[in-house]
């Protein structure tokens, strides 16, 4: 008999998938992806590890499931910005779409390196968590497609111009964020802008700006207005 959408059982098995995942995020919390244990979270929760088999395939699937609902965050997150500052100029809707980016990673840290690095040795992620992280940058997209590129990045954005081609999920992705630009440049944009944010936040979640005198923030703004530069977003009123 299958198990109803909102029955007892099913809700007591959201319950425990929940606790799973919870107990799975603080191991990731405190020793990074590598360190997460079945059995540990089986201990944890006062159960026997085949018990959690119930719930989760294996340990990749529990990390799938983490890095989409990680995605899917992160992804709300910047929608919601996106949809808060609609009205406002380009450039200043890249600045504010990078930085609630950086706030969402540096507030949950162990969680976005989830992301951003490997998980463990082996570990493939499936077709599905692509499709979770273009939706971060689908925002990005629509913000790029309003700039006039002048930089140099003629490379670039050939090879991308070919991957928009011979590639239908991605030449359907920009259409539905950027249904008039020219997918070469735009891409290009995308790709430097997620370039350029991993690089500042990862670094600045290791660590690796300690005593050096300048914050996170500063950085990426600096960043994140070089690449408004390359792509040709007219200055806001204020800047």
């Amino acid at each position: 008999m299958p198990v109803g959408k909102d029955t007892p059982r099913q809700r007591y098995r959201d319950h425990v998938r929940a606790e799973i995942k919870q107990a799975a995020l603080r191991q990731i919390g405190d020793g990074g992806p590598a360190s997460l244990s079945l059995n540990a979270i089986a201990r944890e929760l006062g159960v026997t590890g085949p018990a959690l088999y119930k719930y989760f395939a294996g340990r990749d699937a529990l990390l799938t499931e983490l890095i989409i609902e990680g995605y899917e965050d992160v992804a709300g997150a910047v929608r919601a910005e996106a949809a808060r500052t609609a009205d406002r100029p380009a450039r200043e809707r890249l600045h504010a779409l990078a930085a609630v980016y950086r706030d969402w990673a540096v507030g949950v840290p162990h969680l976005y390196q989830l992301l951003a690095g490997s998980p463990s040795p082996g570990y493939e992620a499936p077709s599905e968590t692509v499709d979770s992280a273009r939706a971060v940058l689908g925002p990005f997209l629509a913000v790029l497609a309003q700039g006039s590129p002048r930089s140099a990045a003629g490379a670039l954005e050939s090879e991308l111009g070919a991957w928009d081609e011979e590639t239908p999920a991605v030449a359907a992705w920009v259409r539905a964020y950027a249904p008039d630009a020219d997918p070469g440049p735009v891409l290009a944009g995308a790709v430097t802008v997620w370039s350029r944010m991993h690089g500042a936040v990862s670094l600045e979640i290791q660590g690796q700006f300690t005593g050096m005198g300048h914050r996170g923030s500063t950085l990426l703004t600096s960043e994140i207005d070089a690449l408004a530069d390359a792509m040709g977003l007219p200055p806001g009123p204020e800047d």
